[in-house]
């Protein structure tokens, strides 16, 4: 990026990017609560603990900043941000009983109240509460994106259940693994923006690029923190994917570097699911500077993710796309 497009005093935090589409969040709140009605009192119990868990809320706001930073005057932004927000819902809800999660945000999971049963269920209904909100858009290739963005989501998580308690797990398939299962979701967010805001296709591809990059270096780092992070702020318990058998870039780039007992130990903690080898697994990850490895790889996407937006026009929400990008990596949380 120029220093003709940058501000003198760009919203670099969170919450500064936040309150460039306050208005427009509000708005994809209350529809989101009001698309979560139902006469099934347990579907209205669940959706609103998920509503009022908290979260980011990023992926609809990378929406909602797209759509502004391309311009777009319209109101179909906000229907299609509860539509990412929906799926995204969606995914967790499945994944926590799939990995057995009892932390989320710091709140116990829904799986853990209700049990696994409901937890499916809603994410189904949740599911096809997206489908219906997005069929109001009258775009067919709002539809497309979507339809093929969730098939991925799927594909993803099928890889990703193949690869658990694989130690012999390549950087590659675990790339492989995260540009569906995650990044795909903010790449058709940001893309579903230009879309919207009818931009000729190499702007769209542009966008859909930043997303696919962003997803990537955020998801990076989501699985350097499960080692390093405060588990309070976290919202979560530190080593979980090493108890679900996750071979995630720590790990893979720590057994590749680390010496023949240290990758051993791993491999075994990798293939039984070990949490009780969290801290000896910690000290080799920490000693074969993996962490350091993910951070930087996460930093070389969130960087690919700026270098995408060279088209898009100066504004102070091109900007907030960028620091988005930053976020992403300095982020401990």
């Amino acid at each position: 990026m120029n220093s003709s497009s940058t501000p003198p005093n760009p919203p670099s935090g969170f919450a500064a990017i936040r309150r460039l589409v306050e208005e427009e969040t509000a708005a994809v709140d209350r529809l989101i609560l009001c698309e979560l009605s139902s006469d099934v009192v347990l579907i209205n119990q669940i959706g609103h603990y998920i509503v009022n868990s908290g979260g980011k809320r990023l992926r609809p706001m990378l929406l909602l900043l797209a759509a502004k930073a391309l311009n777009y005057k319209g109101q179909q932004h906000v229907t299609l941000a509860s539509v990412i927000e929906f799926i995204h819902t969606a995914t967790l809800l499945h994944d926590d009983v799939v990995d057995g999660s009892t932390l989320r945000r710091g709140q116990n999971t829904v799986n853990t109240l209700w049990g696994n049963s409901a937890s499916v269920l809603v994410g189904d209904y949740l599911y096809s509460r997206s489908f219906e909100l997005m069929v109001r858009v009258k775009n067919l290739k709002v539809m497309e994106i979507l339809s093929k963005t969730t098939t991925a989501i799927a594909e993803g998580e099928v890889l990703q259940l193949l690869n658990c308690n694989n130690a012999a797990t390549t950087e590659q398939k675990y790339l492989e693994v995260i540009s569906r299962k995650t990044a795909i979701l903010f790449s058709a967010a940001a893309q579903l923006a230009a879309v919207l805001a009818e931009v000729p296709e190499p702007m769209e591809a542009a966008l859909r690029d930043y997303g696919l990059h962003l997803g990537i270096a955020f998801q990076l780092i989501d699985d350097a923190l499960d080692y390093r992070a405060n588990p309070e702020e976290l919202g979560k318990n530190l080593g979980d994917d090493l108890a679900d058998g996750k071979p995630t870039l720590p790990l893979i780039y720590a057994i590749e570097h680390g010496s023949e007992p240290q990758s051993a130990l791993l491999r075994s903690a990798i293939e039984n699911g070990n949490r009780d080898a969290f801290r000896e697994v910690y000290e080799i990850v920490e000693s074969t500077d993996a962490i350091a490895y993910t951070s930087w790889r996460a930093k070389q996407e969130a960087d690919k993710a700026v270098e995408s937006l060279a088209l898009v026009p100066a504004s102070e929400y091109k900007d907030a796309l960028v620091n988005l990008a930053r976020f992403s990596v300095e982020r401990s949380y």
